[in-house]
């Protein structure tokens, strides 16, 4: 355990963090106690962030900031301290996701880790990682921050069956996950497609993979294992992996009939019937023919416009 005497502010931006706390929280005259009441929460908060005990949130950040005039000095060390929390093989991964302009990924057992909800993550950093769950699930889902940027990737997901059937966390958890997986219907820079086991053999039956793209850099293709990740751009990989990638969109059914197929497993298997005041297939129903009539109606505008 850490105190404020030993911490060495070079081993890790989480040491950094809260060595950086403590040097301007004194600088600025305050005790823990006397922050803590600024920034609405206790002393004993701050001094357990100060001695890494704690992990630092993005909205305590932010009030420190305002409290000691850092000029988001701590905001802009969330994204290091959260990323540090990741398991070190796949931090490099982390890394070029975040820059990527379009990610490709195919998910063979599990919801790929920018679309999964917190309860859903947390079971499954429960089985590995049952003390630094907190933590753990935290940069996980700081991961999914690129999404909401205001340029974010293109995100194309392709989900094998098994994903929506293998329960994670329980009932309530997984219907929770494809309920959220379902809000990214009509996102225009997401795009869910399910693998149904009906298709039989398929180019991803050697596994999980993820393609990334960049404006001006290589591509990169990466696969991660138990306790370790691959990454490469040798050129023969991505052009395999490419033609694999577009084999499975091309085999997988269609963003809508994805979605009818997640919102009915929801219903028969997590016991689900009521999504916005209807049955969450009711509803996807709706949502494809109101589509369909609204093409209807351009393409017939601009028959008569011809």
């Amino acid at each position: 355990m850490a105190n404020v005497q030993s911490l060495d502010p070079s081993a890790s931006p989480l040491d950094y963090y809260g060595w950086e706390l403590r040097r301007l929280r004194e600088a600025a005259g305050l005790n823990q106690a006397q922050l803590g009441e600024i920034i609405f929460c206790t002393g004993s908060l701050v001094g357990q962030i100060e001695t890494t005990r704690k992990l630092p949130t993005r909205d305590f950040s932010e009030r420190v900031d305002a409290a000691l005039g850092t000029d988001g000095t701590f905001s802009r060390l969330m994204g290091l301290v959260l990323r540090s929390q990741l398991p070190t093989w796949f931090q490099p991964f982390a890394d070029m996701e975040a820059k990527a302009s379009y990610i490709s990924t195919y998910q063979a057992q599990l919801v790929y880790g920018l679309l999964q909800t917190e309860e859903y993550a947390r079971a499954l950093l429960m089985v590995d990682y049952p003390n630094k769950v907190d933590e753990m699930a935290a940069a996980r889902l700081d991961r999914q921050r690129i999404l909401k940027r205001e340029n974010p990737p293109a995100l194309c997901v392709v989900l094998s069956e098994a994903a929506l059937l293998q329960e994670v966390g329980g009932r309530k958890v997984m219907r929770s996950q494809l309920t959220h997986l379902l809000g990214f219907l009509h996102a225009p820079w997401v795009q869910i497609q399910v693998l149904p086991f009906a298709v039989g053999q398929h180019a991803g039956l050697m596994g999980s993979f993820t393609l990334l793209r960049f404006d001006d850099d290589p591509d990169l293709f990466y696969v991660d294992s138990y306790d370790q990740g691959h990454m490469t751009a040798n050129p023969s990989v991505i052009k395999e992996r490419s033609v694999g990638y577009a084999r499975l969109q091309a085999t997988a059914l269609s963003p809508e009939d994805s979605a009818m197929l997640i919102a009915h497993v929801m219903e028969e298997r997590y016991g689900d019937r009521s999504w916005a005041g209807r049955s969450a297939l009711a509803q996807v129903v709706v949502q494809r023919n109101e589509r369909r009539r609204v093409r209807r109606v351009h393409r017939d505008r601009r028959r008569r416009m011809a």
